[in-house]
């Protein structure tokens, strides 16, 4: 699976419409393959949405998203984890622990309702805790 983060500074961007930079990560049994950046210089929302998914892109975590271009990504069948603020390495290392729900991950006026679901139903989280979970007859 192939998770977008939208970058602005050494964060995520403040708001995903106007963002230009993104790094993109290759995710695989609940781990990052590979990654690599890229800039979308489209201003229009359909057609940074087409490009996003013709990125391959199946989940976007971001900080701010307009409703218009939340439908436009949601109809194209990707998934959004909106609301969330950090530097990027650190929010993804959170996200492969199942650690994202924390407070500090949140933007301002942001509460993460929903949050373990979202990351449940793109495997992020499930994967995790799977491991994290001794074997019948190892101790914990």
């Amino acid at each position: 699976m192939r998770l977008a983060i939208p970058v602005w500074e050494n964060k995520i961007s403040p708001v995903l419409d106007t963002a230009s930079r993104f790094l993109i990560v290759e995710m695989k049994e609940g781990g990052e393959m590979s990654r690599f950046e890229v800039f979308l210089e489209e201003r229009n929302l359909s057609r940074r949405c087409h490009r996003i998914l013709g990125m391959g892109v199946k989940a976007v975590i971001c900080g701010a998203v307009t409703r218009h271009f939340s439908d436009l990504l949601k109809a194209s069948g990707i998934e959004l984890i909106p609301g969330i603020s950090g530097q990027p390495d650190d929010v993804l290392h959170a996200c492969l622990e199942g650690n994202l729900e924390q407070p500090r991950f949140f933007m301002p006026g942001c509460t993460g309702d929903g949050l373990d679901e979202q990351l449940s139903a793109l495997g992020l989280t499930a994967s995790v805790r799977r491991k994290a979970q001794p074997k019948i007859g190892e101790e914990p």
